[in-house]
């Protein structure tokens, strides 16, 4: 009897073993399940970033304004009939005297 229940045992270990350890194991499929959620959180903020660059396209496409704020903000351009004041902030450290 004690042969018997030796091989038997012997004979689910190996049916166990790729389950836990083989190929499609328990330990891949976590793996594999933690990788695919990463991949979503990143295609969720990319998907966000593409609506956001679509969303900048078609104003710049269709509207003045956006063509307007980006002369303004990038290259400095004002109007023919505007005045620019420029305020520059202290430097750390610079006293009232100084300025």
């Amino acid at each position: 009897m004690r042969p018997l229940t030796l091989t038997l045992i012997a004979l689910i270990i190996a049916i166990q073993y790729p389950l836990w350890f083989g190929k499609g194991s328990w330990l891949r499929v976590w793996h594999l399940d933690q990788q695919l959620d990463e991949q979503r959180a990143n295609n969720e903020t990319r998907v966000l970033r593409n609506s956001a660059l679509n969303a900048e396209v078609l104003d710049l496409k269709t509207g003045l304004d956006a063509i307007e704020e980006r002369a303004r903000t990038e290259l400095g351009m004002i109007k023919s009939d505007e005045v620019f004041f420029q305020v520059l902030k202290p430097e750390p450290g610079a006293s009232e005297a100084d300025q």
